[in-house]
């Protein structure tokens, strides 16, 4: 999509330095993609504590290649937490 916008120079100039981003068009899709993230997950955000589920998470997790015991503490080295 072709369009023209009036930018804020230094905004510009601000956001490629700290991201490398050599270009303006890139610095604008790269905000883009960022804000829509940032929506979306806000949005999932909201169901938090509004959906039911009903599962086996240790047997879920168990089931996976590198899976772990939840209620030890022999995680795997990458396992967040």
């Amino acid at each position: 999509m072709r369009t023209n916008v009036v930018l804020d120079k230094t905004l510009v100039e601000k956001a490629k330095a700290l991201t490398g981003i050599k270009t303006t068009r890139g610095v604008i899709d790269e905000a883009l993609r960022l804000l829509v993230q940032l929506r979306e997950q806000g949005q999932a955000r909201a169901l938090r504590g509004r959906l039911h589920w009903e599962g086996d998470l240790a047997a879920l997790r168990e089931s996976r290649p590198g899976g772990y015991d939840v209620a030890s503490e022999d995680r795997p080295p990458d396992a967040a937490g």
